[in-house]
């Protein structure tokens, strides 16, 4: 990595700023938000190592950041970060103190105030409107609690926002653990890949992924296309989708990709269809090429499809999957999705490359019960995305270089 690394730098006798992203599922029982707890620690879980790191240097104290929610700009009780507080103490073995608040006089206080090797935790950082407009003001109160600053967050390095972004004016930037990770990994899958290079990709609209499609094409061996977007797919080949969603906005590219990329897009040959989205569905198997019936919607990829993607995985080196192949929330259409995570288990044990790109994929695994069986499982969705395509994300930009 051509950035900055923790490993760099000294943190002794050090106040550090730690951009972490602790954007984690609750759940708060009859509505009340004080008994609210996590459901899924394993953001907070990737960030330990880092902070882990940091404390073993004897710093002056460790101050997080993270967001949480979407609270646009205001104080909503419900994406308060002090359920995070007991999950945190418990994984590092030490008291965390929370913050109240994220600026003004209280954190500059307990910050200045806190005994030696301190973690302090500040409050949503999406409180503040200046947070996401990266208001400079705001980045350099921010800036004033540290001495030195990390960004693990790579779930938000593509939004240039006050504390992953706008610290980075007023203070040293390097990479924790994670982010140095995720940036490794992705920027090697794009940049020097083990070939055969098979990609997935699912998920709901082409026009979202549409840049990715296109940087993919130039370096994979197969692409492989399921989910709600093999829909748009299937038909610009001018195949029946029943009611199945057409991203309309996409389909002149659909069918110009189709057309100029045939021998390396693999489409389902066939699909499981339901006549309403629901688990309890009623459901049937068509090839794709005879068409959904009007009444149905395509729900997963069928069994000859599970089959040729699975052939096409066998042997690979490096596999990028971003987006689920069918709707996995429900059971009764998880099977394709299902198979194609053991697939890439199997390609994991065989000494290739597995990386999952986030959000719903790694949902997805999570549920097959095999993110340990993956290389690596991206923690950020629209960030591993933007990676894939090409971009320079904003929040690895301005750390500092080597």
């Amino acid at each position: 990595m051509v950035k900055k690394t923790i490993r760099d730098v000294d943190f002794s006798g050090k106040r550090v700023l730690v951009r972490v992203d602790f954007n984690v599922p609750l759940t708060a029982g009859d509505g009340n938000f004080d008994e609210m707890s996590i459901t899924d620690d394993t953001r907070i879980r990737a960030a330990i190592p880092t902070i882990q790191y940091i404390l073993d240097q004897k710093p002056k104290a460790v101050i997080l950041m993270t967001h949480l929610g979407r609270p646009d700009g205001r104080v909503v009780p419900q994406y308060s970060v002090k359920p995070i507080v007991p999950v945190l103490s418990q994984l590092l073995g030490q008291d965390v103190m929370l913050v109240g608040d994220i600026l003004g006089y209280l954190p500059k206080k307990m910050i200045g105030e806190a005994p030696d090797g301190a973690v302090i935790l500040l409050q949503n950082t999406r409180y503040y409107p200046g947070e996401e407009k990266n208001d400079p003001a705001m980045a350099g109160e921010l800036a004033s609690y540290g001495d030195i600053f990390v960004n693990d967050a790579f779930g938000t390095a593509h939004r240039a926002h006050a504390s992953n972004v706008g610290i980075a004016e007023h203070l040293e930037a390097v990479a924790g653990f994670l982010m140095e990770k995720e940036v490794e990994f992705l920027a090697t899958a794009m940049e020097n890949p083990a070939s055969p290079f098979i990609a997935i990709l699912g998920g709901a609209k082409v026009s979202d992924k549409v840049k990715v499609i296109e940087a993919l094409l130039g370096k994979v061996d197969r692409l492989l296309i399921g989910g709600g977007m093999a829909v748009t797919f299937l038909k610009a080949k001018d195949y029946a989708t029943g009611r199945s969603r057409i991203d309309e906005d996409a389909m002149t590219i659909a069918k110009g990709l189709v057309t100029e990329y045939g021998s390396k897009i693999l489409l389902p040959v066939d699909v499981v269809a339901s006549t309403r989205f629901a688990n309890d569905g009623e459901q049937i198997t068509v090839d794709a090429a005879d068409g959904v019936p009007e009444t149905h919607l395509i729900m997963d990829i069928g069994p000859k499809t599970v089959e040729a993607f699975k052939e096409a995985l066998e042997g690979a080196k490096t596999v990028v999957w971003n987006g689920p192949v069918g709707v996995f929330e429900f059971d009764n259409f998880a099977t394709g999705t299902m198979e194609i995570a053991r697939a890439l288990g199997d390609v994991t044990a065989q000494g290739g490359t597995t990386i999952i790109g986030g959000g719903d994929s790694a949902a997805a695994i999570a549920k097959a019960g095999l993110t340990d069986k993956m290389t690596h499982v991206s923690t950020g969705g629209g960030a591993s995305l933007e990676m894939l395509e090409g971009r320079e994300l904003p929040g690895v930009a301005v750390l500092a270089d080597k």
